[in-house]
């Protein structure tokens, strides 16, 4: 059967918080009136990420593990869950707990509420460094100024969308950071909310500040010329009702 949702994490050497992650995702949507399915996507973990995984599908029926040969990034395992995903509607959020899944039922009614087809987070009261609040903050100016688009908080990986939305992006290297003006140039609705934000208990940050820099502006660059070159156009059939 197909569930109402698919909750998508990547997994890389995140051994002590799966459990807690899988414990809390369960809480937040069971007896919530939606069906729901687990995608969680190893990204060549070295550490036991993945024999924990394995070991929780007894205790979560609903759980499905996609391990990845290597690593090979945040994008490329993001992208893999997506694809993956079985559910009408797919949430996105990180394995690191920082991202709160009690809010994910929030954002399945904002969604239906605002006739949108895909929720980003706004993540308040911050629970990160002073040096990355701030760069995250002129991160996401640079890449509204240069994409033309208005998104809040770019980098907060708790996202909700449609199944057939997601199903129109073709992703590349370091392009989930922009899925929402990806969406928006298919033609789709994007709104905001905020969402709460925890400090990080266990482990380092595997997806930092030097990935992002050089490659950030660059991505910017090419989705730029992608909005440019996106075919708009509107078509009917003659002689159909």
């Amino acid at each position: 059967m197909t569930p109402d949702l698919s909750v998508v994490f990547p997994v890389y050497n995140e051994e002590e918080n799966v459990p807690i992650l899988l414990g809390e995702i369960a809480r937040a949507l069971d007896g919530k009136g939606w069906t729901y399915e687990i995608v969680a996507v190893d990204d060549g973990s070295s550490d036991r990420s993945l024999s924990v995984l394995r070991e929780s599908r007894a205790r979560y029926p609903t759980l499905r593990i996609l391990a990845l040969e290597k690593n090979s990034g945040q994008t490329a395992a993001l992208d893999a869950g997506w694809r993956a995903a079985r559910g009408r509607f797919v949430v996105s959020l990180d394995a690191d707990l920082q991202n709160d899944p009690a809010d994910i039922p929030a954002m399945m009614r904002k969604l239906e509420e605002s006739a949108s087809d895909m929720v980003i987070g706004v993540r308040v009261n911050r629970r990160d460094t002073f040096a990355r609040r701030i760069q995250s903050k002129i991160g996401n100016g640079v890449r509204n100024w240069i994409t033309g688009d208005k998104i809040t908080d770019t980098g907060c990986s708790l996202k909700l969308v449609r199944r057939e939305a997601i199903d129109r992006v073709h992703l590349f290297t370091g392009m989930h950071r922009f899925l929402p003006t990806l969406v928006r140039m298919e033609g789709y609705r994007v709104v905001e909310m905020p969402v709460n934000h925890r400090p990080r208990q266990f482990g380092v940050s595997k997806y930092g500040a030097m990935n992002r820099a050089f490659r950030g502006l660059v991505d910017c660059l090419a989705v730029r010329w992608m909005g440019k070159r996106n075919l708009r156009y509107r078509a009917r059939e003659e002689g159909s009702s």
